[in-house]
């Protein structure tokens, strides 16, 4: 049987919101997103949904060469590959296309983002942070364990998952494509 993978992608790509959270957080990545492929040209988050507007949020497909990545060229990044079951690659399929079917209805939860500061969670109905939604569908799917609510998981606190494998580390652009896809080879 072959392995199945997801990619769990780190940012921080030097828009003010990201330079806000990772001085206030005092954590090196502050946008998480889920891939199912090593391509990483369909990433599952929530975030700039026009990467020109920072007030623009929602549930997202990002592409990891374009959009807020190609607007901010200089943009730091880890990627974690972590193996799952058929059973939990199918179940995490679901779950996402869940939100990708309800996606228009979906908002950003930026009163979250100052909740989680304070430790104090704030679940607000179709509205979520980028963490807040990766772990909900890792922890709905079985893929990821917390004593926490998803509503309080920060970016560096998913690096705890089980069997993850960090696999790249450093900036993305054109120029260094062909480094992430050699770490991943590798």
């Amino acid at each position: 049987m072959k392995d199945k993978y997801i990619y769990l992608v780190f940012s921080k790509t030097g828009t003010w919101l990201s330079n806000a959270i990772c001085v206030f957080s005092n954590i090196k990545y502050a946008h998480a997103s889920l891939s199912f492929d090593n391509s990483f040209t369909k990433m599952y988050s929530f975030g700039r949904k026009n990467p020109d507007n920072p007030f623009s949020g929602g549930f997202v497909i990002e592409n990891l060469y374009e959009g807020v990545y190609k607007k901010f060229s200089s943009c730091e990044s880890m990627i974690y590959r972590v193996p799952v079951t058929e059973e939990q690659y199918q179940a995490l399929e679901e779950e996402v296309n869940r939100y990708v079917k309800d996606r228009e209805k979906l908002k950003y939860n930026f009163l979250g983002l100052i909740a989680i500061l304070f430790n104090r969670p704030l679940n607000r109905q179709n509205s979520y942070f980028c963490s807040q939604f990766v772990s909900k569908v890792l922890i709905d799917s079985k893929v990821f364990e917390s004593d926490k609510m998803p509503e309080l998981i920060r970016t560096d606190e998913l690096y705890a998952i089980k069997n993850g494998e960090m696999i790249y580390e450093g900036h993305i652009n054109k120029r260094r494509n062909r480094s992430i896809l050699q770490a991943m080879e590798g």
